[in-house]
């Protein structure tokens, strides 16, 4: 259980320049000082847009329903490469007493995060040093390892970080064939496949608890509209985000019956994302 200095959970955050505890703005290290899968002037449109959409608003309902479906005692959560702090908005509503901390490398995507969720710790690091020995409940990370060429030692520093007993939920995007200039200009190095997540995890030193697909009832439009941008000689990074109120109200009901479907055991094989809720172990006695 974290104590009544909630950063207590975080040792040695301060400590190097890859790991900075942020009570301040003028804390932040600027983003051109650091390496990065990710074009942080992005953040600011993607703070505008992400309430606004059906894939992050229902990513974010599947999250928080993976977290306290699997984890219903955790105190404490961490998330690495928070971005502009939506998953934690929505997880403070979804699980109003645990305790949230995020981290992210870029400070642009601080600055937004530290507004939208006041009652959060932030810190400034690279997920490839996380340096928590068994420190916290549950570690996440949504959309994140696919822009990290060394997503192994990644869910290793993950491990490390959980206490026993407690575990890790992930997302990230799935389908080597649904890769387009879109995963080029989001600087991801790869997409999965079930097979390679699971096997990552497991070589991390996790147990698996469950993996589903979803964005699996969309994905003929998603792939014929990565189909489309290939063709285009006008590609826009975040036109995806940038539809139509009746497509956004019809693609959100869409994914609201796959969560439904998720939520009674069934996993969807093939989809868009892929989810991932895995556990460490408790030693035994």
């Amino acid at each position: 259980m974290l104590d009544e200095d909630r950063h207590h959970f975080m040792p040695g955050y301060a400590s190097s320049g890859s790991r900075r505890r942020v009570s301040s703005p003028n804390q932040l290290v600027s983003a051109d000082l650091l390496p990065g899968g990710f074009r942080p002037d992005y953040f600011a449109e993607l703070a505008s847009l992400e309430a606004k959409n059906f894939w992050f608003c229902v990513r974010n309902r599947t999250i928080g329903w993976a977290l306290t479906r699997y984890f219903p005692h955790a105190q404490s959560f961490f998330e690495i490469g928070c971005g502009t702090g939506f998953v934690l908005s929505g997880l403070a509503q979804t699980a109003p007493t645990l305790q949230l901390c995020g981290s992210e490398l870029f400070a642009e995507g601080l600055f937004f995060a530290s507004k939208r969720v006041s009652q959060a710790n932030f810190v400034q690091m690279d997920a490839r040093q996380i340096a928590l020995a068994e420190s916290v409940d549950v570690i996440g990370a949504f959309d994140v390892l696919e822009h990290i060429p060394e997503d192994r030692l990644v869910l290793q520093e993950m491990y490390q970080a959980v206490r026993p007993g407690g575990g890790a939920v992930i997302t990230v995007p799935q389908h080597a064939f649904l890769w387009s200039r879109q995963d080029e200009h989001a600087h991801h190095v790869r997409r999965y496949s079930a097979r390679e997540l699971r096997s990552k995890l497991e070589a991390a030193g996790f147990t698996l608890l469950r993996m589903t697909s979803f964005v699996s009832l969309l994905l003929p439009v998603m792939y014929l509209s990565r189909w489309r941008k290939e063709r285009s000689d006008v590609f826009d990074p975040l036109d995806e985000l940038k539809i139509g109120r009746a497509a956004n109200r019809l693609f959100q009901t869409i994914l609201e019956v796959e969560l439904a479907l998720i939520r009674r055991g069934f996993n969807l094989p093939a989809g868009g994302s892929l989810l991932a809720v895995a556990y460490r172990p408790r030693r035994k006695s």
